[in-house]
């Protein structure tokens, strides 16, 4: 096998090393069988067998069932895969788990966010290893399926779930959820040894001194902000307990106004509780305070006594039956090679920093022997590659890959992600068929996958097409409604649309983002904005003065003509800067009711007849498919009594032009 000098200097040493340790490691599980346990929502790769292997899944299930039920939600989405490895014993896990201090972390799981999957890794040695990952379990799954909200809520939810044990018939959700556990574990290199028990974040409420509300509710922290390695501080603890309060005292409707009123229409945090709630800041304040302390017996009544039939004050369940009983979930398995598994535990542990080069070595001592040879293991090579910048490797490994198996979807990805960020640096976009080829076939493999549509939106951009570009980005969005990259990808497929409204409407709320490099695009697409108005395009010394906003698929500009192929935009002459447009200078407004009709007979223009509790305002579209919509795959004349929420440019007092519209 011929590799470059390069590749030589840098690995050989390590495959012989890593290889000469990977060895033993082969020989003494070579009677393990890898499987994949596959249930309907969840896929397992395990050596611990299928009985194990199954457990897992219908853990992953009810845990998601218990999701559901606790956010009235009967549809969730998963829109980036989520690979679950199960290991059977200490040493295997050991060897893959990430270090503190020079050691393998306690927690018996842990895991690795990414842009194209998440990982789950536990080590089944231990009882209930799953409950390590409940925490990350809950935010993976708010992020796909709750809107964007303060992080009060995220972090107060993620501990209430966090405190969930769930066995085949019974769930047990509720109490403190630092009790019990040995260990604290976060994402990826932030993990943390705890040698003493963890104590209670009930400890932490029981002095008189809380966080003020506004205080709590305007902390503009993100999840990556509480690395602290343990969640035994008081804004977890006071979260958790005013999440607690919400759900068992049935208040998430409100909450939902309340986010509604803060998020979008900017209410102050005082003015929103007491719209949302009835109640003034100070009353939702005692109000928690009085509902921690009338739990207090029960919490350790609890704690003593585990019995099964304890209700709280008040009628709130903390053991209940689990809405899926394992007898009722099906999983299939199916055997794998050995050398597949173990390309598919060196391709998570290339993740793990610490582990990288062993995960590499590991790679190289399988596919150097004809007999172990396997696409996965140049697939995760071809990862490494492009981890390091070094793209034309990270293609040879693909196409070695693909030659051994042409239909794994997973290479056809990595192949126009490579394609993906190739065009960032160059903006004639090379291999953009190929890619559009390649994404194809990945969605039609996982139709859910929000970053193959989002990649699919740039290269249809690219390629002249703004107009399928934006129906690929609403699917992005839809399916991912948190992630502010496709948002400002949106934003600018809107400017190359001239849907200035939409565009300018994204953006503003783009530029006070807590992502600094998302901020600072939002802003200078603004500021650019009335330029691209006036000539179509930025003018030329702009896109040559080494200004970070280039034409790139991940932040293009406006001058992407709609809808015409390379072809036919070469064959015609450059248009002269348009006359002026005179600016909307009326002030975007939000409106919030119940659809009354949809009006379509002057398709494709559509007028919406919402009323908001005291009138009928008309709001009218001149072409309902370029309309912005979330929460819904497209726009419908069929539509009747939805709950909406509408952002519009104002006409006479009961009518406007529509902007963008949001199912409830």
């Amino acid at each position: 096998m011929i590799r470059s000098r390069r590749w030589r200097q840098r690995y050989l040493p390590a495959i012989l090393f890593c290889g000469l340790l990977a060895l033993p490691l082969q020989a003494a599980d070579k009677q393990a069988q890898w499987i994949r346990v596959s249930s309907d929502h969840f896929s397992i790769v395990t050596d611990a067998g299928d009985k194990k292997g199954r457990e897992v899944a219908v853990r992953f299930e009810q845990m998601r069932a218990v999701f559901g039920q606790l956010l009235s939600r009967s549809k969730l989405k998963m829109p980036e895969p989520l690979e679950i490895i199960a290991l059977k014993s200490d040493k295997e896990y050991a060897q893959i788990a990430p270090l503190k201090d020079g050691m393998a972390i306690t927690a018996p799981g842990f895991f690795i966010p990414g842009e194209d999957r998440n990982y789950i890794v536990l080590n089944l040695f231990e009882e209930e290893s799953w409950r390590a990952v409940t925490h990350e379990f809950a935010h993976l799954l708010l992020n796909y399926n709750y809107p964007p909200v303060q992080p009060w809520f995220d972090e107060g939810f993620a501990e209430y779930f966090s405190s969930i044990r769930v066995d085949n018939k019974q769930v047990e959700i509720g109490l403190d959820p630092e009790l019990g556990l040995a260990w604290h574990t976060d994402v990826v290199g932030n993990q943390s040894q705890i040698k003493d028990p963890p104590r209670p974040l009930t400890e932490l409420l029981s002095p008189a001194v809380w966080l003020a509300l506004p205080d709590l509710f305007s902390m503009k922290h993100h999840m990556e902000n509480f690395h602290e390695g343990t969640h035994h501080t008081l804004f977890y603890a006071q979260s958790w307990m005013t999440v607690h309060y919400l759900l068992n005292k049935n208040k998430l409707q409100q909450t939902g106004v309340y986010f509604d009123l803060v998020e979008n229409q900017n209410v102050p945090v005082e003015q929103a509780v007491q719209q949302a709630f009835g109640m003034t800041v100070a009353q939702f304040d005692q109000a928690v305070k009085d509902y921690f302390h009338s739990l207090g017996p029960l919490f350790e009544a609890l704690d003593a006594s585990k019995d099964s039939t304890a209700t709280a004050p008040g009628g709130q369940v903390y053991f209940s039956p689990a809405p899926i009983s394992g007898d009722d979930i099906g999983t299939s398995y199916r055997q794998m090679p050995f050398a597949e598994g173990q390309a598919l535990l060196a391709e998570m542990t290339v993740r793990v920093p610490e582990h990288r080069d062993q995960a590499v070595g590991q790679l190289q001592a399988l596919l150097a022997d004809p007999k172990t040879e396997n696409a996965i293991a140049y697939r995760a090579l071809a990862w490494d590659h492009m981890q390091r910048r070094e793209p034309t490797e990270a293609v040879e490994e693909l196409n070695k890959a693909l030659d051994i198996d042409a239909k794994d979807p997973w290479v056809r990805y990595e192949l126009a992600l490579q394609t993906y960020r190739t065009a960032q640096t160059d903006t004639h976009f090379p291999g953009l068929p190929n890619m559009m080829q390649d994404l194809q076939i990945v969605l039609d493999w996982d139709p859910d996958f929000a970053e193959a549509y989002n990649m699919l939106a740039m290269g249809r951009l690219a390629g002249g097409g703004a107009h399928s570009a934006l129906t690929a980005i609403k699917l992005a969005v839809q399916l991912n409604p948190r992630s502010e990259r496709y948002l400002l990808n949106m934003a600018n497929i809107e400017i190359a649309l001239k849907q200035w409204e939409a565009a300018t409407a994204l953006l503003e709320r783009l530029k006070t983002s807590q992502n600094q490099q998302i901020a600072h695009f939002a802003k200078k697409d603004l500021a650019d904005l009335p330029t691209i108005k006036k000539y179509g395009i930025l003018p030329q010394e702009e896109n040559t003065s080494g200004s970070s906003t280039t034409l790139t698929p991940e932040h293009p500009q406006a001058n992407a003509q709609p809808d015409e192929s390379s072809e036919e935009a070469a064959s015609v002459p450059s248009p002269k800067p348009p006359a002026e447009t005179p600016p909307d200078k009326r002030p975007l407004k939000f409106l919030k009711g119940s659809l009354v009709r949809v009006d379509c007979s002057q398709s494709p223009a559509a007028v919406l007849s919402i009323f908001n509790g005291t009138k009928v305002v008309k709001l009218r579209t001149e072409n309902y498919s370029a309309l912005v919509i979330l929460g819904s795959e497209k726009f419908s004349c069929d539509w009747k009594h939805l709950q909406m929420s509408v952002n519009y440019k104002p006409g006479g007092k009961s009518d406007g032009d529509l902007v963008s519209l949001e199912i409830q």
